[in-house]
């Protein structure tokens, strides 16, 4: 049996797609979008967007974050360099253009901008909840997030990325969106000297698999994935020294 969902406290109500009359906002013809790096002002909001890729997948039950684990794993006061952490990319967007950014040294990544024309219009259902905090920009929502982090092999001379997990919330899928945010993380490795993007494709998503192949990733069906958790895991913990055995 499935262990039950944690309840979350009520400052992390978890909030999901469903839309209101008297909350939300259709964008027609143009919508201007933003991609940038994810600050602590954000975590409410990576809070509830890692909520529903745990709903997407039907692990809701798995799903133990809280705000303050989260922030302790992605805001740390001594962080690793940039890129080298566990790393947050969102995409915002906005009826209306964003300013040009500025290339901070605070934040080491220029904010990316980019306009799509729309076939058909977008509602945002939620706009306090998903409403950006990261300027004062009062009409940018938060669409979507890319998170990554460095790994390393013995195979290669320099680290490569993990790259975790992308989603977006169901108003702003089938736009392109995800092709710019892929690519976006693609650009920071090739650009800052990673060998490579590594992540898990879904085999039974075609439309995922499909997507990544397009970008270019390349599948390798000699390997399959493994992993080490739960039960099994526990019972290596608690031994100063493995027993010795033979194999």
């Amino acid at each position: 049996m499935a262990p039950a969902p944690q309840q979350p406290t009520p400052s992390e109500t978890i909030i999901t797609d469903a839309s209101s009359e008297n909350n939300n906002v259709t964008i027609t013809g143009k919508i201007y979008t933003r991609v940038r790096l994810a600050t602590k002002s954000d975590l409410s909001h990576i809070y509830q967007l890692f909520y529903q890729i745990h709903v997407y997948h039907n692990y809701t039950h798995l799903y133990k974050a809280t705000e303050s684990s989260l922030a302790n794993l992605l805001f740390k006061e001594n962080p690793l360099p940039l890129f080298y952490g566990p790393s947050v990319l969102l995409l915002e967007v906005s009826p209306t253009p964003f300013n040009e950014p500025k290339n901070t040294t605070d934040e080491g990544f220029k904010p990316v901008l980019t306009t799509f024309d729309l076939k058909f219009p977008v509602v945002e259902g939620q706009v306090e909840e998903f409403r950006s905090k990261y300027d004062d920009k009062s009409d940018a929502y938060i669409a979507g997030y890319a998170f990554f982090y460095a790994n390393y092999s013995c195979f290669n001379d320099k680290p490569g990325f993990y790259f975790e997990s992308l989603y977006f919330r169901e108003s702003y899928r089938k736009l392109g969106m995800g092709k710019l945010l892929f690519g976006t993380v693609s650009s920071i490795a090739a650009d800052n000297g990673f060998v490579s993007v590594d992540g898990i494709v879904a085999v039974w998503n075609k439309k995922s698999y499909d997507f990544y192949i397009n970008m270019g990733v390349e599948i390798f069906d000699e390997f399959r994935y493994g992993k080490l958790h739960g039960e099994n895991l526990q019972k290596y913990a608690d031994k100063g020294k493995i027993e010795e055995e033979t194999c």
